[in-house]
């Protein structure tokens, strides 16, 4: 057995150590002052405790001491302990509509994957458009955008990083030696990105927005289409933008992708026919969606989700064991403690209180409101999972949204949107992640142009939440 000796000075190893120790011991040190400060004007009892709970999660979640669901679950925890809110009601709200809205979506998602659909999908539209370095790179771009219409962009992104990186690898492009293989993996996660925010399919951000929407205001009034219309301007015009970044910052530079194309080639050739259960499976994908759309107010989102994967089992296409390890159950954990987080400091006054000492000390139009809001929440998820951004700004908004006269159901897309749109590091989103673990990319390389991406980001979105929304009946005013 190879031994390793660490060389590094002893004050090193000791600090290297004890840096998550000394993060736990700053969220609970932050939990206690809270707690024992003195109760300032207009902030109830149950406001202080509930803030306190907030402190320390807003802490764990940042500096990523637990688990996002552990933070979750912890923050339950202090919501009933400390009194905020009966452990009866905190755990109930694991019931909500939007977390078995997700459920369902994850495993329907997972139908796909497992039973190959997805990755046929992925091949034969690759094979079919690839025929050049600059039409590959444009289908990888668009086929990640178009699946995340109506998948987690996370699996999007894992589920076609295997492709990318094999036609990485017959092509002969090494790392840092070329900007094309750059530009493909780029296209791979800013894909993945863009057209995760376009409907409630793409990610957690959304069913969470809607779900805290729910609870604090009792209002849910978006259908699958109203949420896609108040979306698809932003990913129509962002997916141009990122064309034009990666082609002018990641320019092609080989001539053919020959070899690319005959193991692309190959690759559908062996997949052979597709299989009845493949056919049944997007039948029913296809079904949902258009349930989703025609009817997912009437019957419910979360009612249609269930209802597609009961049929699912009933006909035998879906094993439980195939299911189990494709779906994220901790993101389930996460949604129940942000509900109850974001139920617990509207409830005890925490939110607007909060809310008018930082946003509203300089919010005085529905507009510069918006513009805080989204920009904040686009700043935060670059540096922190998107989901708990969501969890952190939904009772703020709202608080804020309160206060100036906005219409309190706008601020789940003002929120949710922004928090989806992380171009810049690694550490923002999975999709970037995965890309960046191909070792064909430098930090630098997904830093400056995400950040102007993101920027871009946050302009388009305000043009669209100023002058296209009220166009479709949602005014800021």
């Amino acid at each position: 057995m190879e031994v390793v000796v660490d060389t590094r000075p002893l004050w090193v190893i000791l600090l290297t150590r004890s840096a998550r120790l000394a993060k736990f011991v700053l969220g609970i040190g932050v939990f206690w002052a809270l707690l024992a400060m003195h109760r300032p004007d207009g902030l109830t009892a149950e406001g202080k405790r509930a803030l306190a709970a907030f402190g320390l999660c807003v802490i764990f979640w940042a500096l990523n001491v637990l688990p996002l669901m552990i933070t979750s679950l912890l923050a339950i925890l202090l919501i009933s302990w400390t009194g905020v809110m009966r452990y009866e009601e905190a755990f109930a709200l694991f019931g909500n509509s939007a977390v078995f809205f997700i459920l369902g979506a994850f495993i329907l998602a997972a139908c796909m994957m497992k039973s190959g659909l997805s990755t046929r999908m992925s091949l034969v539209f690759l094979q079919r458009f690839g025929h050049s370095p600059r039409t590959l790179l444009v289908a990888i771009f668009l086929l990640n955008a178009f699946m995340s219409f109506f998948m987690s962009e996370h699996a999007v992104a894992a589920m076609n990083f295997p492709i990318v990186a094999e036609i990485v690898a017959v092509l002969g492009l090494r790392p840092f030696r070329g900007t094309y293989a750059k530009g493909l993996f780029v296209a791979l996660a800013w894909g993945s990105t863009i057209g995760g925010v376009a409907t409630l399919l793409g990610g957690g951000r959304a069913p969470l927005a809607l779900a805290v929407l729910e609870q604090v205001s009792d209002k849910a009034p978006y259908t699958f289409l109203s949420w896609m219309l108040h979306t698809l301007p932003v990913v129509f015009v962002m997916l141009l933008v990122g064309y034009f970044v990666i082609t002018r910052l990641f320019p092609v530079d080989v001539d053919s992708v020959r070899e690319a194309e005959r193991v692309l080639t190959g690759r559908v050739h062996d997949l052979g026919r597709a299989t009845l259960d493949q056919k049944a499976i997007g039948l029913i994908m296809l079904a949902t969606i258009v349930v989703w759309i025609v009817a997912g107010h009437q019957l419910g989102l979360a009612n249609v989700a269930i209802a597609a994967v009961v049929v699912l089992f009933t006909f035998n296409l879906v094993a439980w064991r195939d299911i189990e390890e494709y779906v994220n159950w901790g993101i389930i954990l996460m949604y129940g403690g942000a509900i109850c987080l974001g139920k617990a400091l509207a409830a005890s006054g925490a939110a607007l209180w909060l809310a008018e000492r930082t946003v509203g000390a300089w919010a005085g139009s529905p507009t510069s409101v918006v513009a805080g809001i989204s920009l904040a929440t686009w700043l935060l998820t670059e540096a922190m999972s998107n989901s708990a951004v969501v969890a952190l700004m939904m009772p703020v908004g709202l608080a804020v949204a309160q206060n100036v006269g906005i219409d309190a159901s706008l601020v789940a897309p003002v929120v949710a949107i922004p928090a989806g749109l992380a171009f810049a590091f690694p550490i923002g989103t999975p999709a970037n992640a995965i890309a960046y673990s191909s070792g064909y990319l430098r930090l630098r390389d997904l830093f400056l142009p995400g950040m102007f991406m993101g920027l871009v980001a946050w302009v388009v979105f305000n043009l669209a939440a100023n002058y296209y929304w009220p166009l479709i009946g949602s005014p800021l005013g």
